[in-house]
């Protein structure tokens, strides 16, 4: 039976904590590049804000959708500020579960590794003692023995 990586369970355990800090890492992504499209809306509405004026109740309205718009856009871009900072918070976890993922898996590389030299070397081993076998049945001992115990050849 061929023993199993000492520490099989904590490579699976580090490589769950990697799939989560990669899902963290992919949603905070997310975020960002929705706050970015509700940003660039927020922009193009704002755009497109009348700027005729016939009255003094169109220059309030206009002032008026201009102090929203702004307060929208000033409020889209502090989210998009946490959002940014939360994302590269993940990709720094992300890059840390990473690392600790690959120490681990070097590790089991090499035990992997260790393992097939030592089964390869067990069947070298098998195979020297069958072939050094057949070689002693097969030749006689210079000095007139036969090597399989049966006795002596005849000269």
């Amino acid at each position: 039976m061929t023993p199993s990586f000492p520490l099989a369970g904590l490579l699976r355990l580090r490589r769950l904590e990697q799939d989560q800090a990669a899902a963290r890492f992919g949603a905070a992504n997310a975020r960002v590049r929705a706050l970015s499209t509700r940003e660039d809306a927020a922009r193009s509405d704002s755009e497109r804000i009348a700027s005729d004026v016939d009255g003094a109740a169109a220059l309030r309205a206009i002032a008026a959708a201009r102090a929203s718009s702004l307060g929208m856009l000033a409020e889209l871009h502090a989210l998009a500020d946490v959002a940014d900072a939360e994302r590269d918070e993940a990709l720094l976890e992300f890059g840390t579960a990473r690392a600790r993922t690959i120490g681990l898996e070097k590790l089991e590389a090499r035990h992997a590794a260790a393992l097939a030299a030592a089964d390869l070397a067990a069947e070298q081993g098998v195979l020297d003692d069958l072939g050094s076998g057949a070689l002693r049945r097969e030749s006689p001992d210079p000095r007139g023995q036969d090597l399989s115990g049966r006795g002596m050849v005849a000269p």
